[in-house]
């Protein structure tokens, strides 16, 4: 794969840019400093980031070891783009603990493994998707592409080493594309592949969530690959230097018990945390709530064998983007501390470990088909202007139903979050494509979802999300 910036200066090119730091030099006597890297604006990991830091759950936990005749503590966010940059100043011995997503765990793993002092372990996952739809790929609206073939030949933006260029990565090996010659890849921050993406100086731009969304949302793009098609999970997660936590034990366990409250808060009001997050990254809350919503992510902090086969089946990506150390994965993850912290809590960690169950799904009375939410694999959710909440959807049918009432009213729909009939993935009803297929209206989030369907159902036909609200049936 043709790459701008060579790979192994990624890291380092990284830590100069796309960061807010949090800081102060001097530590008083006596106090712990612990040092939080994280990504604002990847709010899959907001559990062990924006939303735990907007919370002040670590600080909290701290001063309970602190009121308990403990040390002092200081905690000090430093605010990242990716991950690559987090994994610099964990090499640096500058950062203590991390999130970030599959891929950059990895080269986490790997870089760091040299030092002692900078070796680091898994200790935690902050959010997951068993298929892959975290990681996708977009277009410029007027792009002509209709699947991931068409980028054969073409420029495309994604960060080296980051979770999305690894689902590019295996999207175009899977479509036959030779990953190493079949497409230019512009090694460039998100937001700065955005731009390059609007300004057509792109074909296309591979991103980790929430920036697919993002675009999509703003009309900058349309959506042209759905990681889910991999039907490979991937996952964000937390690393922390051992030294350090051999060291201070108690602030890992502080920061673990810490994650589980804000893991607890994300998925009992994912609404209201969708509001906090919004607020402390900057993005809007309609996209936040499409990830983070029921029927979104998968908060869990469990480290499921599923999640770490799927690592271990990452790890040759290595290898293609540059000269990475071996490394063993079974010894770079350690569930301990998250056991202890489990307990500690009064929690089965086993239990939890072994459920693949969305703790966040969409349920209530749908009230404008009058029945309860019983499939949460078809059920959306409609956000009408002026609510206090969106209002669920028992299917697809029903909330174009839904949205066709608001607009009866002069009401404002915000957003509309439907599942794709085909890989489940929750997204915007309106930048969906959907199929009328007899009295039945699908949404799919790519043309070639909708593509697949009609091949199988030669009866139905391609309908915009317009017609879909006005054609539906009473």
């Amino acid at each position: 794969m043709k790459v701008r910036l060579a790979p192994v200066l990624l890291a380092a090119a990284l830590t100069l840019t796309g960061c807010s730091l949090e800081s102060s030099n001097d530590t008083p006597a006596g106090t712990v400093k612990v040092v939080v890297g994280y990504q604002s604006k990847t709010i899959n990991t907001v559990t062990a980031g924006t939303l735990l830091k907007a919370q002040g759950y670590l600080e909290k936990r701290l001063q309970r070891l602190t009121d308990q005749g403990g040390a002092k503590y200081q905690v000090e966010w430093q605010d990242y783009d990716t991950g690559a940059p987090i994994t610099a100043q964990m090499v640096a011995e500058k950062i203590d603990i991390g999130s970030m997503g599959d891929y950059p765990l990895l080269i986490n793993g790997s870089r760091t493994q040299a030092n002692e002092r900078a070796k680091t372990a898994l200790v935690s996952v902050t959010g997951y998707n068993p298929k892959g739809a975290l990681n996708m790929v977009v277009v410029p609206p007027d792009s002509t592409a209709s699947t991931i073939d068409d980028l054969a030949g073409q420029k495309v933006s994604a960060s080296v080493g980051s979770a999305g260029h690894g689902t590019l990565v295996q999207a175009l090996t899977r479509a036959g594309i030779d990953a190493g010659k079949g497409v230019e890849v512009l090694n460039q921050q998100p937001q700065i592949g955005a731009t390059a993406l609007e300004s057509h100086q792109v074909q296309a731009l591979s991103q980790f969530v929430a920036w697919p969304g993002l675009l999509v949302f703003q009309n900058k793009a349309k959506l042209l690959y759905d990681g889910a098609e991999l039907g490979v999970p991937t996952f964000h997660g937390v690393v922390a230097r051992r030294a350090y936590t051999a060291e201070h034990p108690e602030v890992l366990q502080a920061f673990l018990a810490a994650q589980l409250d804000a893991t607890a808060f994300q998925r009992d009001k994912p609404f209201e945390a969708a509001k906090i997050v919004a607020d402390g990254s900057g993005l809007p809350q309609e996209v936040v709530y499409l990830y983070n919503g029921p029927g979104g992510t998968s908060f869990d902090t469990t480290l499921k064998p599923g999640l770490i086969d799927a690592l271990k089946g990452d790890v040759p990506y290595l290898k293609s983007i540059g000269d990475f150390a071996e490394l063993n994965i079974d010894g770079f993850v350690d569930s301990g501390p998250l056991r202890k912290a489990f307990a500690a809590n009064g929690d089965d960690y086993d239990k939890a470990v072994a459920s693949t169950v969305n703790p966040s799904l969409v349920s209530g009375n749908d009230p404008i088909c009058g029945r309860a939410v019983t499939d949460s694999a078809r059920a959306g959710e409609v956000w009408v202007d002026g609510v206090e909440r969106p209002q669920p959807a028992a299917d697809a049918g029903c909330l174009l139903r839904a949205v066709r009432a608001a607009k009866a009213q002069g009401k404002v729909v915000r957003a509309a979050y439907v599942p794709d009939a085909e890989l489940g993935t929750r997204w915007f009803a309106d930048k969906g494509s959907w199929v009328r297929d007899g009295d039945a209206f699908l949404p799919f989030t790519t043309p070639a979802a909708a593509q697949r369907y009609r091949q199988g159902h030669p009866g139905a036909v391609n309908v915009s999300y317009d017609q879909a609200v006005t054609e539906i049936r009473p």
